[in-house]
């Protein structure tokens, strides 16, 4: 994997403006737009509900975090950490396989 680099948007925008170039009038403009429009849905949805799957790909979720006490690594001193919401990407069983099978 050294010197791969993953596909930047405009990449993944040209991919798409390709795979559909059948479809008429879909455009990179049409693709970027696609594209843009599921990122901001996938946002509002996981703020609105909670929750967001993209379907065979994961779930986007929000996962509240408790109130803890931690250790400075530097000191060892013990500090507290408040309670937060944190997001989370859930990938979903057949995109793990698909991309590491399992062992047998």
């Amino acid at each position: 994997m050294a010197g791969k680099k993953p596909l930047t948007k405009g990449q993944v925008i040209s991919k798409f403006a390709e795979e559909f170039a059948s479809v008429e009038k879909f455009t990179k403009k049409a693709a970027a737009a696609v594209i843009d429009r599921m990122a901001s849905l996938a946002i509002a949805e996981t703020k609105r509900v909670g929750a967001f799957t993209f379907p065979g790909i994961g779930k986007l979720v929000l996962v509240k975090r408790k109130a803890r006490v931690g250790r400075n690594p530097a000191t060892g001193e013990a500090i507290n950490i408040p309670a937060k919401t944190v997001v989370k990407m859930r990938v979903a069983k057949a995109c793990k396989e698909a991309i590491v099978p399992p062992k047998k």
